[in-house]
C-alpha cells in the first residue's frame, strides 16, 4: 500500500522540488565517474577531446535522470515502494508527483538522451566508418531501454536480480570504453581493467540500496541479489565487488607502470575500507541510507586521483 496523501510534508513541496528530488542528484556523480576515467585515459596517451566526454558526460546525466525516473515510478507501480521500504519516500509513492505525470518526464528524458546521444555521435565519429555509428546507436538505444526497463514496464529485469549485471556493464565497461574509444578508435584491452573497477564500484552503490531495501523488495516480489543471498553474504558479496574493483586499478597499473603517480588512487582506500566496514557492522537499514552517498562519493574520488594519477 502507498501513501499518496496531499499533505504529507513530500506531497506539498513545490513541484520544482519535487521533480529535482525525483531526479536524485545524489546519483549524478557516480554517473560521471566512467565518462571521467575514459576521458583520463584517452589523456593519458594524448588523444583527449574535451567536446567528446563534454556530450558524453550530458547523455550519461540525462540516462541517469531517466533511469531514476523509471524507478521511482516501477517501485511504485510494482509495490516496492511501500511503507515497508526504509529509504526516502519517492515523488510517485508520496503523492508529489502523479503516474502520468512521471510517465510523460520518462518520455522527456528518453527523447533528450536519444537528442544527446545522436550529437555526441556525429561529432565524435562525423561521416566516418557507418559500422561504428550504428554499432553506438544501438548501444545508445540499448542504454534507454535498459534506464527504463530497470523497474518499469511489464517485466522489469531488476525484479529478476539483474540490475546488478546491468549496472557493471552500463557504468564500468561501456560508460569507459565507449568514452574512450570515441576519442581514440581504438580499444586495447587493457582499458577493460579501469572499466571492470568503475562497474564493480558503481554496483556496490547499488548493493547497498539493495541491503537497505531488503525486507520492502522480498514483500514486492523483487528478487535482487541481496534477496537471494541473504543479509550476511550480500555484505560479503560487498567486500568482494570492493577488493575486485580496487585490485582492477592494481593490475591495470602494475601492467602499465611508468610513473609513481599512477598509484595515486591508493588515497582512496581508507574511503573504501570505511563503506566496507560499515556496510558490514551496520544491521539497521537506516543507518545504511548515508553510506549510498558515501560510496557515491569514494567512487568519484577514486576517479579523480586515478585519473590525474595516469595523466602526470
Amino acid at each position: 500500500m502507498t501513501s499518496s496523501n496531499p499533505s504529507s510534508p513530500v506531497a506539498s513541496i513545490s513541484p520544482a522540488k519535487a521533480w529535482i528530488s525525483a531526479f536524485r542528484p545524489r546519483t549524478l556523480p557516480l554517473a560521471l565517474a566512467s565518462i571521467l576515467t575514459g576521458g583520463f585515459l584517452a589523456a593519458s596517451h594524448g588523444q583527449f577531446r574535451g567536446e567528446v566526454v563534454g556530450l558524453a558526460a550530458l547523455t550519461t546525466i540525462l540516462l541517469q535522470i531517466l533511469s531514476n525516473l523509471a524507478n521511482d515510478y516501477g517501485d511504485s507501480q510494482n509495490g516496492a515502494d511501500s511503507v515497508h521500504r526504509e529509504g526516502p519516500q519517492r515523488a510517485v509513492q508520496s503523492g508529489a508527483i502523479t503516474p502520468e505525470q512521471m510517465k510523460r518526464g520518462m518520455a522527456l528524458f528518453s527523447g533528450l538522451s536519444l537528442l544527446s546521444g545522436l550529437t555526441l555521435l556525429w561529432v565524435a565519429l562525423g561521416t566516418a566508418g557507418a559500422w561504428i555509428f550504428v554499432t553506438f546507436f544501438v548501444l545508445g538505444l540499448t542504454a534507454i531501454w535498459a534506464a527504463v526497463n530497470y523497474t518499469a514496464g511489464s517485466k522489469p529485469y531488476g525484479y529478476a536480480g539483474l540490475g546488478d549485471l546491468s549496472v557493471f556493464i552500463f557504468f564500468g565497461i561501456v560508460g569507459v570504453c565507449g568514452t574512450y574509444f570515441l576519442q581514440t578508435r581504438t580499444l586495447p584491452l587493457g582499458v577493460l581493467l579501469p572499466a571492470a573497477a568503475l562497474g564493480c564500484f558503481a554496483t556496490a552503490v547499488l548493493n547497498v540500496n539493495n541491503i537497505r531495501d531488503i525486507r520492502s523488495d522480498e514483500l514486492a516480489g523483487k528478487i535482487t541479489i541481496p534477496v537471494r543471498l541473504g543479509p550476511s553474504h550480500a555484505r560479503r558479496y560487498h567486500w568482494l565487488l570492493l577488493l575486485l574493483g580496487f585490485g582492477s586499478a592494481v593490475v591495470y597499473v602494475a601492467l602499465s607502470y611508468h610513473s609513481v603517480w599512477q598509484w595515486l588512487f591508493v588515497l582512496a582506500a581508507p574511503l573504501l575500507l570505511f563503506n566496507a566496514r560499515a556496510v558490514w557492522q551496520r544491521q539497521d537499514s537506516m543507518q545504511l541510507d548515508p553510506l549510498l552517498k558515501q560510496m557515491a562519493l569514494s567512487t568519484l574520488v577514486f576517479t579523480l586521483l586515478f585519473g590525474i594519477g595516469q595523466v602526470i
